[in-house]
């Protein structure tokens, strides 16, 4: 459903965002509570990040170090001032080499909290048992939508499915394998459909494709879904009309957009004038997104950039890493102060090579 909504709070963490920037810096770069990773690194950088490091434009002076997290050991990760939490470990990307490992306890908790209140302002339903198909381990989303699920008063239920081996195959030209492994998977969604009553759904696009196309599973879905969350790969904007008003009109529909390094960017509440169907916030200034030229300067507002992640959080700091994705800079929303990113697309791949987007 499409209609305008009132928009939830814009500002979840710190109203100043450099306040925020250097109590990080203090906890990260503290003999005390820093990690061995950064603080090993710290006397490499030709700068004292607590003393020099005093505005969020500053951490471009940071080295992209995220290469490392491909082969550092995990515990060089954990901040020593975490004593007694529990930290889980998570991987981003996988299919171009060894994956990026990174670890967390609670900051992504802050982050579900604050979706969770965005999903209110997009009119989901309260209560409710929720189905995510997608990936769950070592994929961050998995535990984010069991999380989203639980706060709001429902249970999940999982299809459980590995986005790197789908993306082998369909690198690989075996097209056949990858609809048979999606068929797969419908046969499991029609398992619990069956009998359980489920309220949201998260799936992605080319998956809830395919389920419209399955009638009598598609028809039971939508007699009883009040909420639907898509993520993973880029939909057009006339597909995105088609699922909002002609196959779920019951239902509200919303996207979200991010990864394990940078967390999750709920698509905001529709505003007067949006020229996109989805606009994405991030979860300021826990993590700071620009976007960026080919020379790393911002781009104007309504131009494409590519997207550099600055995470800020009391489990992790990881400056100044350049994604593998390009958006639309978007002006904020009215009593807010942060950019929006719209027509998430994957930065186009050297030499005329196929591009394969993600699939979560």
């Amino acid at each position: 459903m499409t209609e305008l909504l009132p928009h939830a709070p814009l500002v979840p963490l710190d109203t100043d965002a450099d306040a925020h920037l250097r109590r990080t810096l203090r906890w990260h770069f503290d003999a005390a509570t820093g990690s061995p990773f950064w603080l090993r690194l710290a006397p490499t950088l030709g700068f004292d990040p607590v003393r020099d490091i005093r505005a969020l434009a500053d951490l471009r002076r940071f080295p992209d170090v995220s290469d490392q997290l491909r082969t550092v050991a995990v515990e060089d990760l954990i901040p020593a001032g975490h004593t007694g939490a529990p930290f889980e470990v998570f991987e981003s990307g996988g299919t171009l080499g060894a994956p990026k490992r990174v670890v967390d306890s609670v900051s992504r908790g802050l982050n579900v909290d604050w979706v969770s209140t965005v999903l209110d302002a997009h009119g989901f339903p309260a209560t409710g048992n929720w189905l995510h198909v997608g990936p769950t381990g070592p994929h961050v989303v998995g535990r984010t939508i069991r999380h989203l699920a639980q706060r709001r008063g429902g249970v999940a239920f999982t299809v459980d499915f590995d986005p790197r081996w789908v993306k082998r195959l369909l690198g690989s030209g075996r097209t056949d394998l990858a609809s048979e492994y999606r068929s797969y998977l419908l046969d499991q969604v029609e398992l619990i459909v069956q009998s359980q009553d489920i309220k949201v759904l998260f799936i992605t696009p080319p998956v809830l494709e395919a389920l419209v196309g399955r009638r009598d599973l598609y028809e039971r879905l939508a007699a009883g879904l009040e909420g639907i969350v898509w993520a993973g790969t880029s939909i057009s904007a006339e597909s995105l009309r088609q699922i909002e008003e002609t196959f779920f009109p019951r239902a509200r529909i919303a996207a979200i957009y991010g990864n394990t390094l940078m967390g999750i960017a709920p698509q905001r509440p529709r505003q007067d004038g949006d020229v996109y169907p989805a606009v994405f916030r991030p979860f300021f200034p826990q993590s700071v997104v620009e976007l960026v030229d080919s020379h790393g300067a911002p781009v104007a507002y309504g131009e494409r950039g590519q997207v550099r992640v600055h995470l800020l959080s009391r489990d992790m700091f990881l400056p100044n890493v350049l994604e593998r994705d390009t958006a639309i800079r978007v002006r904020p929303a009215p009593g807010d102060s942060v950019d929006g990113l719209a027509d998430i697309a994957p930065l186009p791949s050297q030499g005329g090579a196929r591009v394969i987007e993600g699939v979560y």
